[in-house]
């Protein structure tokens, strides 16, 4: 008689578990969301501009939903787009990726890569991302990233790769400096390191990985606003917690969303993404987004 509790339990434990697993794989994944901040970093009496801030696509080619949720973003009227990487997901997901941004290729934008930009996915365990102990970065199938590069820079957008711009966007002078990514040891801020412009109305930094080490640098050299993604919010989060990772050295506290970096006057803003590695499917508590950044006077 004892044994029916335990067996109604464990019943029950499962019931849960299958429940869970079937909202975060086919329904929270899917509800794309829209975050807005407001960021006070620009001059008094300054006019706003607004920053539409995309990153984590992780693209399969099938994903026509996603494709139209972000093309839909243009109805947000941007100044200026900026990805932070992981765009594909397949070697055949390019059209998909360009099918989803095109109605951005027309205005002021500029773009770093993600590791998943160079190489897919690769099968493994999930748990890994939240086990204790350093990890050997593996590399899969090779992924058509010059011809993304080469789509985004015809469209007149920034390649941020490991270099640094002057652009003009929403009638203000931006001075943009990024990396390739630091998750993958791509990154070379030295060859573009130095002290913000003085002619630039504003400054942003610009990274995949916001990986510590980048961000310092960039902060020090006075950029107002850093961007970067990678985390994809923890993914997988608890309730009343967070994030239980965030796949480098980022304190887990500040996975997503817009944080004063420590020991700065500068912010940052870490994107939950709007995909999800195809090894693991699922988002939890963390729902896949791409933010508006309103950038008004300090």
């Amino acid at each position: 008689m004892r044994k029916r509790p335990l067996i109604a339990l464990a019943a029950g434990v499962a019931a849960a578990g299958a429940a869970t697993f079937a909202y975060s794989s086919l329904i929270e994944r899917n509800l794309f969301t829209l975050r807005r901040f407001d960021v006070p970093v620009l001059e008094p009496d300054a006019e706003p501009l607004r920053i539409l801030h995309i990153s984590d696509l992780h693209m399969m080619p099938d994903q026509r939903r996603k494709q139209a949720w972000v093309a839909a973003l243009a109805g947000t009227d941007p100044d200026l787009v900026v990805v932070t990487g992981d765009n594909m997901a397949d070697p055949a997901a390019l059209p998909g990726v360009l099918r989803a941004l095109d109605p951005f290729l027309s205005l002021p934008g500029a773009f770093v890569f993600g590791s998943n930009d160079y190489t897919g996915p690769v099968w493994g365990n999930p748990l890994r991302y939240i086990l204790p102990g350093e990890r050997e970065y593996v590399r899969g199938t090779g992924l058509p990233y010059e011809d993304l590069r080469a789509a985004f820079v015809d469209a007149g957008w920034s390649d941020l790769n490991n270099a640094r711009t002057v652009i003009k966007a929403g009638g203000r002078s931006i001075e943009l400096v990024g990396v390739d990514d630091p998750h993958i040891d791509q990154d070379d801020y030295p060859s573009v390191a130095g002290p913000i412009a003085g002619g630039a109305d504003l400054h942003i930094g610009v990274t995949h990985t916001p990986a510590s080490r980048v961000l310092d640098a960039m902060a020090a050299d006075g950029f107002a606003l850093l961007l970067a993604g990678h985390t994809h919010g923890g993914q997988v989060c608890v309730p009343g917690y967070g994030a239980l990772t965030t796949n480098c050295d980022l304190p887990h506290n500040m996975a997503k969303g817009l944080h004063r970096w420590p020991d700065s006057d500068a912010w940052l803003h870490v994107s939950a993404g709007l995909g999800t590695h195809p090894t693991a499917p699922i988002r939890f508590a963390c729902r896949p987004e791409a933010s508006v950044l309103t950038l008004i006077p300090r």
